[in-house]
């Protein structure tokens, strides 16, 4: 056996996460963020060329959120740098909910019926972007509010550049970014479209041009969409044959 592949949730600690590696695997994926700061973790499109075959044995391909924030962060970070920001996700239910009012071992508002109603939830996405660009790290927070619907989910990254742009200029390199370094991870629409529009994408992240706003020219909305679970799978998967190629 190669690769784990650890979707359980149990498992996202270098203690648990190793017991893979004692039964016979040689490397350890965990769908997830990880609990223990010394596993490495990466986004793929932007900091998974800094994967090190010889030592990372347990690595973390972070959160479907953090895979659809990270390349729009770091296309903005690259271009017109970050002073700071706020995330929020409005994001599709998950399995970790109940169908209908229960009780909740983290917090009361996480017990409520998930088909009822949009839940303000925590999230640590926006942070865990600091572990993949450490340039961001202690700049960007965020939060969730889980809706009911079945799945696709939606970033709102506001944002304050070190630079002054715009929003056409920003726009620009997103496209540019989407069609080039970051093809097939990042994706760009000046349609008018919905999250339905994007059930099955097997993109990471796709940005929303005429959704996005502009306050000033160092104040952004920048809104971008994407499959919490198609696209996220395929990163895993991407994450995979990449760690297999570099030995």
């Amino acid at each position: 056996m190669d690769y784990v592949i650890e979707s359980t949730g149990l498992f996202t600690d270098r203690t648990g996460a190793e017991k893979h590696i004692k039964a016979g695997a040689k490397k350890v994926v965990i769908s997830a963020p990880a609990k223990d700061k010394d596993i490495p973790t990466f986004v793929m499109g932007v900091n998974n060329e800094k994967y090190n075959a010889a030592t990372d044995h347990v690595v973390s391909n972070a959160s479907c959120t953090t895979n659809c924030l990270a390349p729009i962060t770091k296309v903005v970070l690259d271009n017109f740098g970050i002073e700071e920001g706020l995330m929020t996700t409005i994001h599709a239910t998950t399995a970790t909910q109940p169908t209908v009012d229960g009780p909740s071992k983290k917090d009361f508002r996480g017990g409520r019926g998930a088909m009822q109603n949009i839940i303000p939830a925590a999230t640590g996405a926006a942070k865990a972007v600091g572990l993949c660009i450490p340039e961001v790290n202690g700049k960007l927070t965020g939060m969730s509010f889980r809706v009911p619907t079945p799945d696709v989910s939606v970033v709102d990254l506001t944002v304050r550049t070190t630079k002054e742009t715009s929003l056409k200029e920003i726009s620009a390199k997103m496209k540019e970014a989407s069609e080039g370094s970051m093809k097939g991870i990042l994706g760009y629409t000046e349609d008018m479209v919905v999250s339905n529009d994007f059930v099955s994408s097997t993109l990471s992240s796709i940005f929303d041009q005429d959704a996005c706003i502009e306050l000033n020219s160092r104040f952004f909305k920048l809104v971008s969409w994407y499959d919490n679970e198609m696209g996220y799978s395929n990163r895993v998967l991407d994450l995979i044959r990449y760690m297999a190629k570099k030995g």
